[in-house]
């Protein structure tokens, strides 16, 4: 099997690098051919392709948008140093949906009306996406959706690489009832929205075929600030296992206040959608033993990952948290980019169809968008918070979800 990163020792034919570029672009050249993408490296005078970047920068998921954009300014900097792409550099314009549909469809309309981008990435919430639907349809505005979900999208304008529920729920939930000692019950707790409400049932279908069962569920608004009067139902339910589907904020305030109360060592945490963004806002011990299904760990000993993490801290500085979030969202800008380039025109339509079918290797493995409704087979895995850090504990490996426009 051929090295992803041959590329790095010799660049393909179809990429040219000018003596004047040094050594710079040369390496941002060799980066976008190891992923399996070329880019074209013609430098020209013509306006910049504007790149929409529609994420939370307020609101409660900031820090989801500040790591989105981390991914979608990585691959835009690596392209822009290796020439950019038809003959023209791409250009980021931000705008801050602040976590809010009406704000989302506001700035949305924005970015399309008086920015004159190309395409839009983001937003994070199925709230927010939902909400631009129809306006990124009714422009022919292609959407880069780059966020787990629940499922169910399916437009000719939007491409997603993005964890559906088959890909956590899968692997995890048979993992979780295997563990010595079993799992004969769950307790499910989530946010009062569409991507908990539907996971849970993917849930409790994969919890039933295991043999054992959900003796509680419960959601809630986002901002709850005391979450006394929940774990008190869940210590009172006897479940073994705890399926959190909390994001944000309010997460890592639930799970405070859940150690506070005795109970992590008699009940496990399986948090659907933990990554490394959350790290820093526990207290030393108290994220131990959380349990999580991915598609990608800044610790994940693989040669695309630790490259990938190298890169990122190299750009963003060393102590710079790298999570599934970044890598997400650069892969969905690296293989709109690629579409670019392979249609040979910014033209909505004609990109989107370009863009069914590609491959590349990001941070962990081939990852492959469909053709057939432009969501991506993402390589999986099991991992756990040990020493203050997310750690493997099985790779699953590739998990096709199923078609979401059928």
């Amino acid at each position: 099997m051929t090295s992803p990163y041959a590329a790095f020792r010799r660049l393909p034919a179809h990429v040219t690098v000018e003596p004047s570029l040094g050594r710079r672009r040369l390496l941002a050249a060799s980066a976008l051919s190891a992923a399996g993408i070329g880019l074209p490296m013609r430098v020209g005078a013509a306006d910049p392709i504007r790149l929409g970047l529609l994420l939370p920068f307020s609101g409660g998921l900031e820090l989801f948008g500040q790591q989105g954009e981390q991914g979608v300014r990585l691959a835009v900097e690596e392209c822009n140093a290796a020439g950019g792409v038809l003959g023209r550099q791409v250009e980021i314009v931000k705008a801050d949906d602040k976590t809010d549909p009406k704000t989302a469809v506001e700035r949305a309309g924005g970015l399309i009306r008086r920015d004159k981008v190309a395409a839009i990435v983001g937003p994070v919430t199925s709230a927010n996406r939902d909400a631009i639907k129809s306006t990124v349809e009714r422009a022919k505005m292609p959407l880069l959706y780059a966020t787990d979900y629940e499922g169910g999208v399916c437009s000719p304008y939007m491409a997603c690489y993005s964890a559906l529920p088959a890909h956590y729920v899968s692997p995890l939930m048979p993992w979780l009832a295997g563990q010595p000692g079993g799992a004969p019950s769950f307790y499910l707790f989530g946010a009062d929205y569409v991507w908990p409400q539907k996971m849970n049932a993917a849930i409790k279908t994969a919890v039933a075929a295991q043999g054992a069962k959900v003796v509680g569920e419960e959601y809630t608004p986002f901002g709850v600030k005391d979450f006394a009067p929940t774990i008190r139902k869940i210590a009172n339910s006897n479940a073994k296992v705890l399926v959190l589907t909390l994001p944000g904020a309010d997460g890592i305030t639930f799970v405070k206040q859940f150690v506070a109360a005795g109970l992590k060592d008699k009940v496990r945490i399986a948090f659907m959608g933990f990554n490394e963004n959350y790290l820093p806002g526990f207290a030393p011990g108290e994220a131990e033993g959380i349990v999580t299904c991915s598609h990608f760990i800044a610790t994940l000993e693989r040669p695309e990952a630790r490259d990938f993490v190298a890169r990122q801290r190299k750009r963003f500085g060393a102590e710079t948290v790298v999570s599934y979030h970044a890598e997400a969202h650069y892969g969905i800008t690296r293989f709109y980019l690629a579409a670019l380039a392979k249609a040979g025109s910014v033209q909505a339509d004609v990109v989107m169809k370009a863009i069914g079918g590609e491959r590349g290797t990001f941070g962990n493995g081939e990852v492959s968008l469909r053709a057939s409704d432009r969501h991506v087979d993402l390589n999986m895995l099991i991992s756990e918070v040990q020493g203050g850090r997310l750690r493997m504990l099985q790779y699953v490996g590739r998990i096709a979800a199923p078609n979401q426009c059928a």
